[in-house]
């Protein structure tokens, strides 16, 4: 079928914005569908992921799970994470599913990464320290992105991750971020999360930073704050906070401090 103008400008424009609907989508997600394969039989769970700082999938598994059997055998997957549809067409769900291979996570690593994906989901500390479950990540290879009716792309890996001296920058600063925001800006967090993404109360928390963006917690409630653009480094995540927090405050009718 030939695409008049408008749809090929439009084709081109989603094609570019693909990598960045995907890596939002990906960091986003409170849960996604995991695909596994027992024998050649496949098989679809429900999963709770997180994103390590270079946007690996990671899973907290139980070792009582079917599909944690099948990925120790077999560790080839697929995740699928989808955001909610304009419409009540289903199909017209930003989604992207994502294929590569999955393995436990061992060493000092796992504590790390145990906490980012406990800053996820914090509920979770009450299973956390189980002896069947433990870390999984996964590395992903391919990415087939649909953000809309006939506006499916597919990307390899490199297109999809995110900068690797922006990660590194980031990941040596994220605790000194997350301590100095807690300590000395609490009042925004709380405007980000009460102006800007609709969290109640106050008392809200920065758990978390990536180069696409933060999450904010207040008990078991969790808030993301996507960066657009995304950021390089510590600096970048300043700028980021202090535009969100202005914001947020202004939709409030706080003043600004």
């Amino acid at each position: 079928m030939a695409l008049d103008e408008a749809a090929r400008m439009a084709l081109a424009q989603s094609r570019e914005a693909a990598p960045g609907l995907a890596r939002g989508l990906i960091r986003a997600a409170a849960e996604a569908t995991l695909a596994t394969s027992d024998d050649g039989q496949p098989y679809a769970s429900l999963v709770t992921p997180a994103t390590a700082p270079d946007l690996a999938p990671l899973l907290w598994l139980s070792a009582l799970s079917p599909h944690t059997r099948h990925l120790a055998r077999e560790p080839r997957c697929a995740l699928l994470f989808a955001g909610p549809a304009p419409g009540p067409n289903p199909q017209t769900r930003p989604r992207v599913t994502v294929t590569g291979s999955a393995a436990r996570v061992e060493g000092e690593e796992a504590a790390t990464l145990k906490a980012r994906w406990l800053a996820r989901h914090p509920y979770a500390a009450l299973y956390a320290d189980l002896a069947d479950f433990s870390l999984w990540r996964v590395t992903i290879a391919e990415a087939q992105v649909v953000g809309g009716f006939a506006m499916a792309h597919r990307l390899g890996a490199a297109a999809l991750a995110p900068a690797a001296a922006a990660v590194a920058a980031l990941a040596a600063a994220e605790a000194g971020i997350i301590a100095h925001v807690n300590a000395d800006h609490p009042d925004a967090c709380d405007a980000i999360a009460a102006g800007l993404l609709g969290g109640e109360g106050e008392g809200w928390r920065l758990v978390s930073v990536d180069v696409d963006g933060c999450f904010l917690a207040r008990g078991e409630a969790v808030l993301r704050l996507a960066f657009d653009p995304p950021v390089d480094g510590a600096d970048g995540v300043r700028r980021a906070l202090i535009l969100a927090a202005r914001a947020g405050r202004a939709a409030l009718g706080r003043p600004e401090r």
